[in-house]
């Protein structure tokens, strides 16, 4: 029992972790639901000032751009391949493992860092008054969640439909997706190509670190014939080898690995289920800003369609026309000087 309440705890505390930190909305997320209740519930043996300071710094993470997201995101990767190459590599090519399949975490991690850089050094979309007529016409104003005639009260430029003011990054965005605290930029036009492939190829690096990983392991069982053995519990009573024991036996015997790969697993399934999610919006032609808001409009009434009840995206062209338009953004038309 011992390792259950162990291992239930650290994979408990991982999975709060990554709630706590993947969303990037602001005061409507769980996230921020989260801390500001937890520190409601503590605000009786916390101090005031110490309170208060918490607050700042928790607000300073989430509301203005910092790296500090971007930190835990390398450090994260860091142990996770230090522990890989420490003791898995080695121990793999003892047991003779292609060497294709060793070093594809490795290949995946380059690209993966190529497209971190693009997503967190390229322009998302920024639109300034200079270059506002360049996405005002790119898209049709629905009427609904998005209003013809519409200017920023902060950047005091006219709003092109789809777009949106980031705070963050204090500027409106071509196309907003949402703001990425793990990239430190906003994801909107002429970057969610990137953003798309960086998903893809971390998913890909986490699920081929599992898969070497739970290899090997697999590959311990075998050659130790564990599966043919008997143990004794607590009561004396002689069972067959099963799944618990294995697991308990194999994280006694490489604690760091087991533990390594109960995150990594963990990851692979939040980041799998948000790729595909995103994977889905990108394929119906929507934005996550425009996914989370149309639930507002379910029961709304727009003029423009006059027997359609509520949202409808206007934008999907089909699939290979919205791929397409997902590598070669939109623009308004240039006209041509007479």
């Amino acid at each position: 029992m011992d390792f259950v309440i162990l291992f239930g705890l650290y994979l408990g505390l991982v999975l709060l972790s990554v709630a706590v930190c993947v969303s990037s909305r602001r005061e409507q997320s769980f996230s921020w639901r989260l801390i500001r209740g937890t520190i409601e519930v503590f605000s009786y043996v916390i101090p005031a000032p110490v309170q208060r300071g918490a607050q700042k710094a928790i607000q300073g993470l989430f509301h203005s751009r910092n790296s500090f997201f971007v930190v835990l995101h390398l450090i994260l990767e860091g142990l996770v391949y230090g522990e890989y190459t420490w003791e898995v590599f080695s121990y793999c090519q003892e047991l003779q493992f292609s060497r294709l399949i060793l070093f594809l975490p490795y290949l995946l991690l380059a690209v993966n860092a190529a497209f971190f850089i693009l997503c967190s050094r390229s322009n998302p979309g920024i639109i300034t008054k200079s270059n506002q007529l360049l996405f005002l016409h790119a898209y049709a104003y629905d009427g609904l969640m998005f209003q013809e005639d519409a200017e920023c009260p902060t950047c005091a430029v006219r709003k092109p439909a789809r777009s949106r003011h980031c705070g963050v990054c204090r500027g409106c965005v071509h196309r907003f997706d949402h703001h990425c605290v793990w990239v430190n930029n906003c994801i909107g036009a002429f970057n969610i190509r990137f953003f798309l492939c960086y998903l893809l190829t971390l998913t890909s690096m986490a699920a081929s670190v599992a898969a070497v990983t739970a290899s090997f392991l697999i590959q311990v069982v075998l050659l130790s014939n564990l599966t043919l053995g008997h143990y004794t519990d607590d009561q004396g009573q002689e069972h067959p080898v099963d799944t618990f024991f294995l697991i308990q036996q194999l994280f006694l015997t490489f604690p760091r690995i087991v533990f390594m790969l109960g995150f990594v697993i963990l990851l692979l399934v939040i980041l799998g289920s948000y790729f595909c999610f995103i994977l889905y919006l990108v394929l119906t032609n929507q934005t996550s800003n425009e996914w989370f808001k149309s639930a507002r409009y379910t029961h709304s009434y727009s003029e423009q369609y006059s027997r359609q009840e509520g949202y409808r995206n206007i934008y999907s062209k089909g699939v290979w026309a919205n791929l397409a338009e997902i590598v070669r953004p939109l623009t308004s038309p240039v006209k041509k000087r007479k």
